[in-house]
C-alpha cells in the first residue's frame, strides 16, 4: 500500500459541482415548502380550470383557455421568481443562513446563480403541469416557440432580480407581507385573468408597462395570435430585468 492514500484532501469540489449541489438543495427545499407549492402549482392551476370552465369574465372571442393559458403561465413564472423566490430568501437571510453560505467556499455569484437555476427547474415544472391541464381544456396554441422561450427567460429575468431586490433590502415579515401582495395586485391588474382593455384607458397605459402585463400580453399575442416577436413586449421584460438585477447587485444585504 503506497503512503498517503488515506491521506484526507481538504479543499472546496469544483465550482459546477458545487452549483449542481447547491441547485439541487435549493429545488428540494423549494418544491417541500407548502406555500411555495400553493403558490406555484396549486393557484395558477385553479385559476386556469376555474375561468376556463366558468364564464364569469369576458375574455373576447374564441375559448377562453386560448386568453387565459398563456397569463396563468406568466402567473406561474411571477409566482416562482418573484414571489416564491423573495419570501425563502427573505427569511434566509433573517436567520442566516445566507452569512453562513457566504462564508463557505461557495462564491456569492455561485449561490445566486443556483438559486435561478432552481428557479428555472420549478418553472419548468410548472409549464408542464400547465400545458397539460389547458390541453385538456381545449388549448390550441400557435405561434413561435423560440419567442416563448425568449419571453419566458427575461420574464424570469424581471422578476428574480425584483423579488431578490426585495428580499435583500426588506425585513423578512415585510418580504412575506410585499410579495404576497404585489402578487395579488399584479393578478388582478396585470392581465393576467382580466383584460387590460377592462381598465380605463389612462390605466392602460400604466398596467401595459409592468413586467407580468408584458409577459402575458407577449405570450398572448404569441401562442393566441401567432405573432412572430413581440418586440415591445420583450423591450419592457429586458427593461425590467436589468434595472432589477443591477439594484439587487447594488443594495442586496447579506446579513
Amino acid at each position: 500500500m503506497s503512503a498517503g492514500t488515506y491521506t484526507p484532501r481538504p479543499g472546496a469540489a469544483p465550482l459546477p459541482r458545487m452549483i449542481a449541489a447547491q441547485t439541487a438543495l435549493e429545488t428540494r427545499m423549494l418544491l417541500r415548502n407548502g406555500e411555495q407549492l400553493l403558490l406555484t402549482v396549486v393557484i395558477p392551476a385553479l385559476l386556469l380550470v376555474l375561468f376556463s370552465a366558468v364564464d364569469v369574465v369576458d375574455t373576447g372571442a374564441g375559448e377562453p383557455v386560448d386568453f387565459l393559458a398563456p397569463g396563468v403561465l406568466a402567473l406561474a413564472v411571477m409566482s416562482t421568481a418573484f414571489t416564491g423566490q423573495a419570501i425563502a430568501t427573505g427569511f434566509e437571510r433573517r436567520y442566516g443562513v445566507l452569512k453562513r453560505l457566504g462564508a463557505s467556499p461557495l462564491p456569492r455569484w455561485a449561490l445566486m446563480t443556483a438559486k435561478t437555476f432552481a428557479v428555472l427547474v420549478t418553472e419548468v415544472l410548472q409549464i408542464v403541469l400547465l400545458t397539460v391541464i389547458a390541453f385538456a381544456l381545449g388549448w390550441s396554441p400557435q405561434g413561435n416557440p423560440f419567442a416563448v422561450l425568449l419571453l419566458l427567460v427575461l420574464g424570469t429575468a424581471a422578476f428574480s432580480g425584483l423579488g431578490l431586490l426585495m428580499a435583500g433590502t426588506l425585513k423578512a415579515e415585510a418580504t412575506l407581507a410585499a410579495a404576497n401582495l404585489v402578487f395579488l395586485l399584479l393578478l388582478v391588474g396585470g392581465g393576467v385573468i382580466v383584460p387590460l382593455e377592462k381598465f380605463p384607458d389612462a390605466a392602460q397605459s400604466v398596467l401595459g408597462l409592468l413586467p407580468i402585463a408584458a409577459l402575458s400580453d407577449g405570450l398572448r399575442d404569441v401562442l393566441q395570435h401567432g405573432a412572430s416577436t413581440p418586440w415591445g413586449d420583450l423591450g419592457i421584460l429586458a427593461g425590467w430585468a436589468a434595472a432589477g438585477l443591477g439594484a439587487a447587485a447594488r443594495f442586496f444585504r447579506w446579513e
